[in-house]
């Protein structure tokens, strides 16, 4: 944990937790559930405030122990509407690790199944944001780790309630600024309420003047008042989704068909060969993030997906292959430039781990004669039994679409005889390079590769300028890159130049390779951007079109979270991804590259 970041928690006599850092306590051991029921939940009109709603979001500033979450998450389960979602998004700047939150709530052994399934996806206490699965309960909860103000700038949902639970204004100021009430009312949806324990003067006019309607209510327990508040109109639940069309079945299209899937929206996939044709059709992939000590935008963007993607490929039966990749140095000023990484906050302690040469050869087995950067969570994984897990259950036509056209209710998918292969209110585009062929302003280029493998040779994941990964029963390594070329299938001159990259610096392993057997081999095409980062978001100039792609090398690592960003972009839902990292990625800073001498490509607006 980041140490300005420790709640500095103390346990009182009767094993209440308290912020040493506040001088104020969580809750009562006593009554504290019973509390934050009154207050929070009955304070916000729940359970009738969402009767009959396919979604909710109810918004927090102050996790804390979990404990208002727990109780929301209890109720949601018993009088929640029937496949209704719940969306909870919640802000803590001095968060507690999972121990001291197990600790704190075992006080409820009524909420036991809850808290468990709260404590089983705890995150790190790393800054940003963190999607923890509650699939049980059919919610999301977004937990935002930093700055109460700048959580709630970098957040788009639109709140339906909130729980305004930080500690009391007069120890925690900041947490009832005008620039966090500013926010509070940015960010709700009409009709929204609020509910807290605090009747400061200065909350009631700042909720007032913000145009919420304030009122005191009677306490609980000690405590003789507290507040509930309301903005004006009618609650509107979400619009129905319409169709949804997804382009590509590679790792971009599985992650996008399971991010809708997770919002109860079920996808159509357009198919040209089946899935993994392309680029994710390998015997396996690495998951690794790009690594960058100048830049904390991309670096935070990478971390978070990187932690995206290892807990939702955990789950998947026979999907992960090998855990932690050792990255070796490819040039001298990499030793530094990999210690500065590992002293970047945005890593869980430990996941980050720089290794001189001895360790480095300790661990693979062979002299390297340089130093690298061990990655704890980064991973290798089977794409077949990804794409398997995640296209398993959506509809799939098999077709090549080579124009998309607009039309007064969505968009048409047309094929090389100028057919209609599927009309859909919401397309998204992910088919790696043939993504350009369909909306070409977007400056994709192609990057031809090849990789081979052999069976009976094993080491650990590992890469340098080239990579070395276990599939399972042997070994992948490679690639080549050979930049703006699309034709071409396996050569033998590819195949010498990956042998070759492996002996530069493993020449042990490649004497084991060539000693193996038959080397097989398989390119694909991968589509880049000028600035390296991925395409994720509308696409300029069109109502429900959406492009996810431009992954480059790095689509196992990147895909499954930013394939829930454009889910929500899409239906309306809470993104994952904070504001400012989500204009990183955006097709419109794409566009802003390219050359726009003409409309959007073949799509026909």
């Amino acid at each position: 944990m980041v140490e300005d970041r420790a709640p500095q928690l103390i346990w009182t006599e009767d094993g209440s937790p308290r912020s040493g850092r506040f001088g104020d306590v969580y809750f009562s051991q006593q009554d504290g559930l019973a509390e934050a029921r009154a207050v929070f939940l009955a304070g916000c009109g729940l359970p009738t405030a969402w009767a009959g709603r396919r979604r909710f979001c109810v918004a927090e500033l102050g996790f804390g122990t979990g404990l208002n979450i727990a109780a929301l998450l209890d109720l949601w389960r018993r009088e929640g509407p029937a496949e209704g979602h719940l969306s909870v998004f919640s802000v803590e700047g001095f968060p507690l690790g999972r121990e001291e939150a197990g600790r704190a709530l075992e006080a409820w052994p009524e909420l036991a199944s809850v808290t468990q399934a709260l404590l089983d996806v705890w995150p790190q206490a790393t800054p940003g944001f963190h999607r923890l699965d509650l699939p049980d309960f059919n919610a999301t909860l977004d937990l935002a780790i930093g700055d109460v103000g700048w959580a709630l700038s970098q957040w788009t949902g639109q709140a339906d309630a909130w729980f305004l639970d930080g500690f009391a204004p007069s120890t925690n100021p900041e947490m009832w600024s005008d620039a966090v009430l500013d926010g509070i009312a940015a960010r709700s949806a009409p009709g929204a309420r609020a509910a807290t324990f605090t009747v400061a003067g200065a909350v009631r006019r700042g909720l007032s003047g913000r145009g919420f309607s304030v009122d005191k209510r009677p306490g609980h327990g000690r405590k003789r008042e507290r507040l509930e508040a309301r903005l004006p109109g009618p609650a509107a639940d979400s619009p129905r989704i319409p169709s949804v069309a997804v382009i590509g079945a590679g790792i971009a299209g599985a992650a996008l068909v399971r991010a809708f899937a997770a919002l109860g929206v079920p996808a159509t996939v357009i198919e040209a060969e089946g899935s993994g044709a392309g680029a994710s059709g390998f015997p396996t992939a690495l998951v690794t993030p790009r690594l960058d000590a100048g830049d904390a935008g991309i670096a935070a963007l990478h971390a978070q997906a990187l932690s995206r993607a290892a807990a939702l490929y955990a789950p998947l039966p026979g999907a992960v292959v090998g855990t932690g990749v050792l990255q070796l140095e490819q040039m001298p000023r990499d030793a530094v430039r990999y210690a500065r990484v590992a002293g970047q906050p945005i890593w869980a302690d430990g996941a980050m781990e720089v290794r001189d040469a001895a360790a480095c050869a300790a661990g693979l087995g062979e002299p390297v004669g340089c130093g690298g950067l061990w990655m704890r969570d980064a991973m290798a994984v089977r794409p077949a039994a990804v794409l398997e897990a995640w296209l398993g259950p959506a509809e799939r036509i098999t077709a090549t679409v080579v124009r998309i056209e607009a039309t007064e209710g969505g968009w048409q998918l047309r094929d090389a005889t100028d057919a209609v292969v599927l009309e859909a209110g919401i397309v998204v585009v992910a088919a790696g390079w043939g993504s350009a062929g369909l909306i070409p302003c977007l400056a994709l280029a192609p990057v031809r590769g090849q990789a081979n493998w052999v069976e009976g040779v094993q080491t650990g994941p590992v890469a340098w300028g080239g990579y070395a990964v276990p599939t399972g029963s042997g070994l992948l390594f490679g690639a080549t890159h050979d930049r703006g070329e699309t034709d071409g299938g396996p050569s033998d001159e590819a195949t010498a130049r990956n042998l070759e990259t492996v002996a530069s610096r493993l020449p042990e392993l490649a004497a084991r390779i060539a000693a193996a057997g038959p080397v097989q081999a398989r390119t694909a095409v991968r589509a880049t951007t000028p600035d390296r980062l991925p395409l994720a978001g509308a696409v300029p100039g069109t109502d429900g079109l959406f492009m996810l792609g431009g992954l480059g090398s790095r689509g196992f690592c990147v895909a499954p979270l930013l394939a829930e960003h454009v889910a929500a972009l899409a239906t309306g839902a809470p993104s994952p991804l904070p504001a400012d990292l989500a204009t990183r990625i955006s097709p419109l800073r794409t566009a802003a590259l390219a050359t726009l001498a003409q409309p959007v490509g073949r799509v026909e607006v």
